[in-house]
């Protein structure tokens, strides 16, 4: 498969998967990804659920599901798929995981486990340096720490008898628990409402300000219909790397079919303003 197949199929999974049809209480029909209180909001997912050959779904989500869990587990599927191919690009042992996400269990952030639990036992030192340091994301891509074998696979680099790069966390032979390398940070909004937009950004600055060594990437994925509710987590700098849209050419078509013009100028100044990509970019970013 080609990254345009592979996100073929990720539409395919959150139609089949995500997307089910509520009804309001006037009896209005609408997506579950649009504002059920805002008709340009349902008017717009409407619009992108045609150009992604949606069949309606009127069951609820099995197995106590919720829409925004489904979403995080199928964007980490297709960064998987996608990223894969782009292995001759960023070759690497990559992992990806929904789960057991704590950010200590990485390289850059393993020190604010201690934090932690010096936290834990003294209360002075919690009330006056407050907590939420160690950050759950939804999605983390990372990567194992190599072993000086595959360092000397084109030639001899280094080796343990010297005293030369012992620091780095890359070689896995510098530590006697060689964590791996936390390589991009995802967090999953199925919807924008001002509260998410905000953990997100919480979230970013948390992972900026407590870092030791590289910085991952940090990027949303979001599926909200509503520009101005994009904007609110897009626009700025200095937290987030990019917002990336499930389908940002079909919610330009769908905008453009609203002849919204205060929309349309505000995703112009997201896309021209390299604050908002399709998702079918974030694979060949993380590549970066």
């Amino acid at each position: 498969m080609n990254i345009t197949e592979l996100r073929n199929e990720y539409h395919k999974a959150i139609c089949e998967g995500i997307i089910r049809i509520q009804k309001s209480k006037s009896g209005e029909e609408y997506p579950n990804f649009a504002d059920v209180g805002s008709s340009h909001s349902k008017k717009v997912a409407w619009g992108i659920l045609s150009r992604i050959s949606y069949t309606q779904n009127y069951e609820r989500l099995k197995g106590g599901q919720t829409a925004g869990r489904s979403f995080e587990v199928t964007t980490r599927e297709f960064i998987q798929e996608s990223f894969m191919l782009l292995q001759h690009l960023r070759p690497g042992n990559w992992l990806y995981s929904t789960n057991n996400t704590d950010i200590s269990n990485f390289d850059q952030y393993e020190h604010l486990a201690h934090i932690a639990k010096l936290l834990k036992k003294e209360r002075a030192l919690s009330s006056a340096l407050g907590g939420n340091y160690i950050v759950g994301p939804d999605i983390v891509v990372s990567r194992q720490p190599v072993t000086d074998i595959e360092v000397n696979q084109f030639g001899i680099l280094t080796d343990e008898s010297e005293k030369y790069a012992k620091f780095t966390p890359l070689r896995r032979e510098n530590y006697k628990i060689a964590r791996p390398l936390l390589h991009a940070v995802i967090s999953c909004k199925w919807t924008l409402r001002s509260d998410r937009a905000q953990n997100a950004r919480t979230e970013a600055l948390n992972l900026i300000r407590n870092r030791k060594g590289h910085l991952p990437h940090i990027v949303a994925v979001t599926a909200e219909p509503y520009p101005a509710r994009i904007a609110a987590l897009a626009l700025g700098t200095g937290d987030l790397d990019c917002v990336y849209h499930f389908a940002l050419p079909e919610l330009i078509e769908a905008i453009n079919e609203t002849n919204d013009e205060v929309s349309l100028e505000l995703l112009a100044i997201m896309v021209e303003g390299r604050r908002l990509r399709d998702i079918s970019d974030l694979p060949f970013d993380l590549a970066i």
